[in-house]
């Protein structure tokens, strides 16, 4: 149950009506936390929904951005984001057993997105500087700075989300991740 103001998403007004109402057209239903994130600050939902479609234009792929938001999303441990993600990760190809692996830094049978998804638990769980072992390797499996550079941006946006579902307790619209 929500934590922060909610309401349906038909009596929305002004920004947050007009967002509201694109986000149907193009997927069909509002998700739960954005109409939640929508219903507090259209600002918020705005800025979330430029970005993720900037990052549609990314210079990794669907696949690898899901792998990114899913190890985010785990060791955040927001229930939301991982059913959200786990049920993205299968619409862009993965397995549903590469969702699970990717999440808890298991081979996924690929070797590339095992490296994406073991730096990106390392950035989620440390601090301090990355030691340049950890940007090596992830090179080593082929990705470019450019590419960790929008690695670093997909983690940015997974945060959000992620944070604002675990401070609001959003309510699953979307299968319970395994």
């Amino acid at each position: 149950m929500s934590r922060l103001f909610n309401q349906a998403i038909d009596q929305a007004t002004g920004e947050a009506a007009q967002l509201f109402s694109g986000i149907k057209k193009a997927v069909g239903m509002v998700p739960n936390a954005y109409a939640a994130i929508g219903n507090n600050s259209p600002l918020a939902l705005q800025a979330v929904l430029t970005l993720e479609s900037s990052l549609n234009k990314a210079s990794i792929n669907h696949q690898e951005r899901e792998v990114v938001k899913l190890a985010v999303s785990e060791d955040a441990l927001c229930d939301y984001c991982l059913a959200a993600h786990t049920l993205f990760g299968t619409k862009a190809g993965l397995s549903l057993d590469q969702t699970v692996a990717a999440r808890h830094n298991q081979a996924t049978g690929d070797h590339k997105l095992d490296a994406l998804a073991a730096f990106v638990h390392l950035l989620a769980t440390t601090n301090g500087t990355v030691p340049r072992e950890y940007v090596e390797a992830v090179k080593a499996a082929g990705y470019t700075d450019q590419q960790i550079v929008d690695v670093l941006l997909t983690m940015a946006s997974i945060n959000f989300t992620n944070l604002f579902n675990r401070v609001n307790d959003t309510e699953l619209d979307f299968p319970a991740a395994p």
